[in-house]
């Protein structure tokens, strides 16, 4: 009987235990769930437009001209190709841009004087295949969500077509206010017959001329500036002998040190926003804030840049600090250490994936070899040999 009774009480004991275990059992298993890799591909054959902005040849066409156009800025002496030039990938070698009030391309560019305009508070980024910026590896691409500037301050090419004609430093000056410019812009393009002609045969409205219209027609042509048949493309898409040994070498620590979890995706960026520390640049007057709000703990983020292109867009990073790519990784190195390059900046607010590299100076070389097949320098050259303003083509830029 006692024996019995044992036995029962062992059993009732046994399915208590395989009870309890059994939900432990399951969370272990959920914690278990492998994180998503992230991955690099090709870019795209093709570029994705707008539904409210579909391309044309008449569009793109105007488009350029208006890229060329220094009627477009505040005192008709600065363009879009000032700061995005061709024959620099359509970026420019300089650390931080400087605007209006100003003569010169690249780095011969100076102030005139007397001058009172400060510098632009960040390097140009180069507009070469930012149609596709936002882009990201087996998601829908969204043009008009798509993330534009170093703070994430504007969506789609065509906002950001604006935002520069409005800026003090980059092209309004001093003459109109930021609130008047652009009403001030698309009122001297009414009044020159040719934009008229060319505005009415993009958009074929009864008042074709007009703000909006005037982001579409330059969104339209810099979706036409695409480098999307590097080395590296050509490797993905299957040529294995498109790349070298050395350069494979490259992309496989690449890999491993962790720069892919930042710079992923078929334009090498996340998109995201993230805190490094990067040193400051004394040209600009006030902390290099990523965002206005100095409490946010976002102060010192940047959005991650791609890496197509490089060979054309030195100097690097938001502000210029750094002229050669192994400048770039021995910043990344020293912020893997946590060595503070920029006062306002502690290690403690480091991103995450930073303090996680692990970058030596022997791996330095065959990661730059790798980044070299991302260039590509099959994109359009060609600049106007005039534009409807009769202004100097690009702005003073001689």
């Amino acid at each position: 009987m006692k024996q019995g009774i044992r036995t029962v009480l062992i059993l009732l004991a046994l399915i208590f235990l395989a009870n309890c275990r059994g939900p432990q059992s399951k969370e272990v298993l959920v914690a278990a769930t492998p994180q998503a890799i992230p991955t690099v591909d090709a870019l795209p054959a093709q570029v994705v437009h707008p539904k409210d902005n579909p391309t044309s040849r008449a569009k793109e066409t105007l488009g350029k001209l208006l890229f060329y156009d220094p009627v477009l800025s505040g005192n008709k002496d600065v363009s879009c190709a000032t700061c995005h030039h061709p024959e620099m990938g359509y970026a420019e070698f300089l650390d931080i841009s400087i605007g209006t009030n100003a003569k010169g391309l690249g780095s011969k560019r100076k102030f005139n004087i007397p001058n009172d305009i400060p510098f632009v508070k960040r390097n140009a980024q180069t507009i070469l295949n930012s149609a596709f910026n936002g882009l990201q590896s087996h998601k829908v691409y969204v043009p008009e969500d798509a993330t534009m500037f170093w703070d994430d301050r504007a969506k789609s090419l065509e906002k950001q077509a604006l935002e520069p004609i409005k800026a003090l430093e980059e092209m309004r000056g001093h003459a109109f206010s930021e609130a008047e410019i652009l009403q001030v812009v698309v009122k001297r393009l009414q009044n020159l017959p040719e934009y008229q002609k060319l505005f009415k045969e993009a958009f074929n409205e009864s008042e074709p001329v007009t703000i909006e219209n005037l982001g579409k027609a330059i969104a339209a042509f810099e979706r036409t500036l695409v480098a999307n048949n590097s080395r590296f493309d050509q490797y993905i898409r299957g040529d294995g002998r498109a790349i070298s040994i050395s350069e494979k070498d490259g992309f496989e620590l690449f890999k491993k040190v962790g720069c892919i979890n930042c710079h992923n995706g078929p334009m090498f960026s996340d998109y995201k926003m993230h805190v490094l520390g990067v040193p400051e640049n004394s040209k600009l007057l006030t902390a290099d804030l990523g965002v206005t709000d100095i409490s946010s703990k976002d102060s010192f983020a940047f959005r991650t840049p791609t890496l197509r292109n490089l060979r054309f867009t030195a100097p690097y990073m938001h502000n210029g600090s750094f002229m050669t790519l192994r400048r770039v990784l021995e910043f990344y190195e020293d912020i893997s250490n946590n060595i503070q390059r920029n006062p306002n900046v502690a290690p403690a607010q480091f991103d995450p994936f930073v303090r996680e590299l692990r970058l030596s100076v022997k791996e330095m070389a065959l990661i730059i070899s790798f980044l070299n097949t991302l260039n590509d320098e099959e994109f359009d050259k060609s600049i106007p040999e005039n534009v409807p303003s009769g202004l100097p083509v690009g702005g003073l830029i001689n």
